[in-house]
């Protein structure tokens, strides 16, 4: 065999595998067409986040007097989307060149091209037939291509908006989920008139519907026009018709933000099916607690296996194949994967949902601490928000936990900690934070949790 690991992609999920597996010393491959980073890295994940903290910014200064800041007017700044794409670019390089460098470090062969499973132990690409005793398939996924009823030259996708250095007023987004979510919110914070138009009665289908909901009110209260159960049916000058109603939704442009279909590679192999994997309904691949395929040697990681579209979920998959190919075997848990969401504030999610709790007959607590309590969120002025804790009511051990609050997407890491050592609230009232932090709130939920109160 020519390697011990040939990966296809090199996306967060790949890249990851890629640099694990050469650093338990298996000779490894990566086979990636576009750019190492994958759709996270270049077109998704880190110019969103990047440019939602360039908003983040915009929108401070706005309120710049409130905190003693004289000398600005607010009427004539403006958000200079080329410039903060600039910035962004910065970024990306950045860190594709780190992901090109540990890779290098690690003695993993890169080649660019792209890969075709012409066997079992065998991939075609650029016209050499490389062998590997493992094969894993981490080629990601992209937004289902939709035709909707406006003129072609109105749709973009969201590599596209990326690519461009400006960005109209009125825009509107069509598609679901955390994406819709936080591109919404970011050009309205740039801006921008932003109508979104989603096909479920639900934004984001993934989280608790309490913190969907509350995401949702704070869109519309951010200035989004929410059009829920809706559809793109037509357009007219100046905008797209939305739902039965063919309501008018203002728009030069339409983003496509789709749910996400996967990236399946060309699969030449006579001894298997035309697609050459047992597919799961939604076509995406399918695969067994280890992340093994129907073949016991190829594996699918991230999103083309369905499970989750998350980046870090897909990193850790990576992860978890090396260690299977290595002896080590650890399912991963899926529940124990937060939800992060880049919005203002930001939201964040772990463990059961009170839904998911109430199906399992899981006899729990809920505790709700406001935001409004804790002294850094009020001296930074972004006191909105809360935390939910859920925990069973015989033991103690944290079950869940929801975070609506600046550095949410940060704080959720401690309740993770405590939910992988099947800890309790007892474990957490012994850690002790620093004063004044965001994350003392904690302590006030699991101390409210131990008193009895909700």
């Amino acid at each position: 065999m020519d390697f011990d690991v040939i990966i296809i992609g090199a996306g967060p999920a790949g890249y990851v595998a890629g640099i694990r597996a050469g650093q338990t010393g298996l000779k490894t491959c990566i086979i990636e067409k576009k750019d190492p980073g994958g759709m996270c890295l270049n077109w998704g994940c880190i110019p969103t986040k990047g440019m939602i903290e360039n908003a983040r910014l915009y929108q401070r200064i706005k309120k710049a007097e409130e905190f003693g800041i004289k000398g600005i007017d607010t009427d004539s700044i403006s958000f200079d989307w080329k410039k903060g794409m600039e910035r962004i670019r910065k970024v990306i390089k950045k860190l594709s060149d780190g992901i090109s460098h540990l890779l290098n470090k690690n003695g993993v062969e890169i080649i660019k091209g792209e890969a075709r499973l012409t066997g079992l132990n065998e991939i075609e690409v650029n016209n050499k037939r490389i062998t590997a005793k493992n094969i894993i398939i981490a080629t990601g996924s992209i937004p289902e291509r939709k035709k909707y009823p406006v003129p072609d030259e109105m749709v973009i996708s969201v590599e596209e908006m990326f690519c461009r250095d400006s960005m109209p007023d009125e825009i509107a987004i069509a598609g679901q989920g955390v994406s819709a979510f936080e591109l919404a919110r970011l050009l309205t914070d740039t801006g921008r008139k932003v109508s979104l138009i989603t096909p479920i009665d639900r934004l984001i289908p993934q989280g608790d519907p309490y913190l969907s909901r509350y995401g949702e009110n704070r869109l519309k209260q951010a200035g989004v026009n929410l059009y829920l159960n809706s559809a793109i049916v037509g357009s007219y000058d100046g905008g797209v018709l939305a739902g039965d109603e063919r309501i008018r939704v203002p728009a030069e442009i339409v983003i496509s933000c789709e749910k996400r279909v996967p990236v399946i590679p060309p699969v030449d192999i006579p001894s298997l099916s035309e697609s050459g994997f047992l597919l799961t309904e939604e076509g995406f691949i399918a695969v067994d607690e280890w992340l093994m395929t129907t073949i016991p040697n190829i594996f699918a990681i991230g999103d083309v296996n369905g499970k989750s579209i998350l980046a870090h979920a897909a990193s850790a998959q990576g992860l978890n194949v090396i260690n299977y190919i290595n002896g080590i075997k650890d399912p991963l848990d899926f529940r124990r994967i937060p939800l992060n969401i880049y919005s203002n504030p930001e939201i964040a999610q772990v463990g059961l949902s009170e839904a998911e709790l109430r199906d399992r007959k899981i006899d729990y607590k809920l505790t709700e601490i406001p935001m409004s309590i804790n002294a850094k969120a009020l001296m930074e002025g972004s006191e909105e928000g809360f935390i939910r804790l859920f925990s069973d009511k015989k033991y103690g051990e944290v079950l869940g936990v929801q975070i609506v609050s600046p550095h949410a997407t940060d704080m959720i890491a401690e309740a993770l900690v405590i939910m992988q050592m099947e800890g309790t609230i007892y474990d957490m009232m012994g850690i002790v934070h620093a004063h004044p932090t965001v994350s003392e709130i904690y302590g006030e939920a699991v101390r409210n949790t131990e008193d009895g109160g909700d």
